[in-house]
């Protein structure tokens, strides 16, 4: 990406992704269109944009800011592979393929010493379906996000976080069985992923099964007994249920 001219610019762009994280999209979005007004030459603030737009379902405006970051900055391997994207989704595959292989021979023909191999475009594509994923759960698109999720694990089994994500989307849709189901198949094919066993024991105290959730976390402290997430988790429990005790 551009460096931006200014610290306003720069200060407008990081309170955008904050805003963005806390799922706050229209203040995100007024943050970079404030820097595209003071400075039509920031590619960031567009290429933001563009994401925000493709989460909207906003197709020709994500394109049309794409297109202006790749004109502002040719270089710019994230802008190609997100379009490429957006025109395979839509049907537009040979737009979608051209694009990909002149990125492809643009970084193969430069001095860069990254050259795209497949393992690496796949965690590229990856990446950006679980950004639009994130995207869609800020909106409570939770159908949209739990497409994108899993066109995100299969290009790159290895992000396990958006298997947990997966999950918990399911749950949200009240589909309690089908998330306990992916988050055991998670725990059986990584048993040393933390992570999955957390979200375990969570998911059985979110659906009042208390001990299931204490004996998961119990498990994680016997093998890693600094582990802070889990001991919180437990001393919480434990603290819910003695208050409920108390008020009996």
């Amino acid at each position: 990406m551009q460096a931006t001219n200014s610290s306003v610019e720069k200060e407008l762009i990081e309170r955008g992704k904050v805003l963005l994280e806390s799922r706050d999209v229209i203040g995100a979005t007024e943050c970079f269109h404030q820097v595209v007004d003071a400075n039509p030459q920031n590619s960031e603030a567009y290429f933001s944009l563009a994401n925000i737009y493709h989460a909207n379902g906003e197709i020709g405006k994500a394109i049309q800011a794409l297109l202006k970051v790749r004109e502002l900055d040719p270089n710019n391997t994230d802008a190609a592979i997100s379009l490429s994207v957006i025109y395979n989704d839509i049907g537009r595959y040979d737009e979608a393929r051209k694009i990909f292989n002149q990125e492809n021979e643009r970084v193969k023909n430069s001095k860069r010493q990254d050259i795209i191999e497949d393992q690496h475009i796949n965690r590229k594509f990856s990446d950006k379906h679980f950004e639009l994923a994130e995207l869609y759960i800020s909106y409570n698109r939770f159908d949209d996000a739990l497409f994108e999720y899993n066109k995100c694990v299969a290009l790159n089994p290895q992000n396990l976080d958006a298997r947990i994500k997966m999950a918990k989307v399911y749950a949200k849709k009240g589909f309690k069985a089908k998330a306990l189901e992916e988050l055991r198949r998670l725990k059986n094919e990584h048993p040393s992923y933390i992570p999955a066993r957390i979200a375990i024991g969570v998911f059985y105290y979110a659906n009042g099964n208390i001990l299931e959730a204490q004996s998961e976390w119990n498990k994680i402290l016997a093998k890693d007994p600094t582990n802070k997430e889990a001991k919180m988790y437990l001393n919480l429990s434990r603290s819910a249920t003695e208050t409920a005790i108390a008020n009996q």
